[in-house]
């Protein structure tokens, strides 16, 4: 009986372990500095740390616009579109370990706030060259 319920025991601690994954988080980053960082604790146990960069990796010394933090059934990829003629190359990096996403200025972000990132650089360059 002594044997079941250690069994028991650790099971539920394994769960309690995979359900507190500690991950960076860095809301946004620009420039090679995160703009606002801490760690986090997932919500879920099927979460998992995330980095996220978007970068233009056509133009020299591109720093690019970084998130972090946990994300569900999350996928490593690398996508690239283009934006005012210039390619934007988005990637995500997964990971399972506490805190394995450290905020680094290679992070990258979700495709979702990538969207958002690049509409709001193309309104700038527009608005930039408008005025030109």
């Amino acid at each position: 009986m002594a044997k079941v319920l250690c069994v028991i025991l650790a099971a539920l601690a394994s769960f309690m372990l995979v359900e507190s994954l500690q991950c960076n988080q860095c809301n946004v980053g620009a420039l090679g500095f995160c703009l606002s960082s801490d760690v986090i604790t997932c919500p879920t146990n099927t979460s998992q740390c995330f980095t996220g960069r978007a970068s233009f990796p056509n133009i020299a010394n591109s720093i690019g616009i970084n998130l972090q933090g946990c994300r569900e059934n999350c996928t490593d990829s690398t996508t690239d579109s283009t934006v005012l003629g210039a390619t934007l190359r988005t990637r995500v990096v997964c990971c399972n370990t506490d805190e394995c996403n450290p905020v680094t200025i290679s992070g990258a972000t979700t495709t979702t706030t990538l969207s958002l990132a690049a509409v709001l650089a193309s309104a700038l360059l527009a608005s930039a060259w408008s005025t030109l």
